[in-house]
């Protein structure tokens, strides 16, 4: 499914309330709650899907997101699980830079960020987490991985329309490089992706950046969260289908950072990795989040409180 949420409670959290976003208030967790069907018109979340027009190329579409607001020790935010929109054609998004995918998730990003953040109810610091389906810039990374090749189009032989791109080395045998299609991503050399958890291709990753007023990250140090194997003997191997890219993010507002507590001389205090990198997790490897957060965050009286774990 696109969008779904378990959410675990510590039995020593004694004061944690869920919001009621049709009656407009608190109400104190206890015990079990599932909610698994009609989700649209449950009062305890707010589930959305993005306009048809967003993403005409996709008939039906699960995309979009889930909204909760949490209260725990007085201190208030939402938690929303968010599935943009991906890369229909690798053609296609190595046309322009940046792609025209990459619009299309803006468009439904800012969507989301006036939604939770409009006059309806009151704001609060909020975390977005999920596929974000955000993309290296396919266009500058593929100048960057094929400096030295030449490349070949192959068209169709009735549409006259760029079916396949093949990279060559200008020497070397004219050894390929890279073969790009439609569905296909089939790079030589996968390591690049996975040495020093490919920092050196953090500069192609700029959708973020336009957000940057309104949203932050903590440090990317994990290597691409997507397409891996599905093959369950694979667990490191990317799929030669998609540039490998860090679609998988949780992102906070400037507020929501305010109430990380970061311990001084604690290198571990805040921790943003990813799940089972050795072994196949789907072609999604999970992200996570590991914070405290700091005594008396969203209150008038701070520092008066022991902080409590969130995960």
């Amino acid at each position: 499914m696109a969008l779904g949420n378990l959410y675990f409670l510590h039995e020593s959290l004694k004061n944690t309330y869920q919001f009621d976003f049709k009656a407009k208030k608190y109400k104190k967790v206890t015990g079990k709650e599932i909610y698994s069907e009609t989700l649209e018109s449950t009062p305890m979340l707010e589930k959305e899907k993005f306009p048809q027009d967003y993403f005409p190329e996709c008939k039906w579409s699960r995309k979009g997101f889930i909204r909760t607001r949490w209260s725990v020790t007085d201190c208030a935010f939402d938690l929303v699980n968010i599935h943009l929109f991906h890369d229909a054609s690798n053609l296609i998004a190595w046309e322009t830079s940046p792609s025209v995918y990459s619009g299309t998730r803006q468009k439904a990003l800012t969507y989301v960020l006036d939604r939770i953040t409009d006059q309806r109810y009151e704001k609060v610091p909020h975390f977005l987490f999920g596929d974000f389906n955000f993309r290296l810039d396919s266009k500058g990374v593929i100048e960057s991985l094929c400096a030295s090749a030449t490349m070949q189009t192959i068209r169709a032989a009735d549409t006259n329309q760029i079916n396949k791109l093949i990279f060559r080395e200008s020497k070397n045998d004219r050894k390929v490089v890279l073969q790009l299609e439609k569905k296909l991503f089939d790079y030589f050399n996968q390591d690049v992706f996975r040495q020093n958890n490919g920092v050196e291709l953090l500069e192609f990753d700029r959708e973020l950046s336009v957000f940057k007023d309104k949203l932050g990250e903590q440090e990317i140090s994990f290597p691409p969260s997507y397409p891996y194997s599905e093959d369950s003997n694979q667990g490191k191997q990317y799929m030669n289908t998609r540039c490998p890219s860090w679609c998988d993010r949780i992102l906070l507002s400037h507020s929501a950072r305010d109430l990380i507590h970061k311990a001084e001389n604690d290198e571990k205090s805040v921790i943003y990795d990813n799940i089972g990198p050795n072994v196949c997790m789907g072609d999604h490897k999970p992200v996570f989040l590991f914070f405290r957060i700091a005594a008396g965050a969203g209150k008038p009286n701070r520092h008066m409180r022991n902080c409590c774990v969130v995960q």
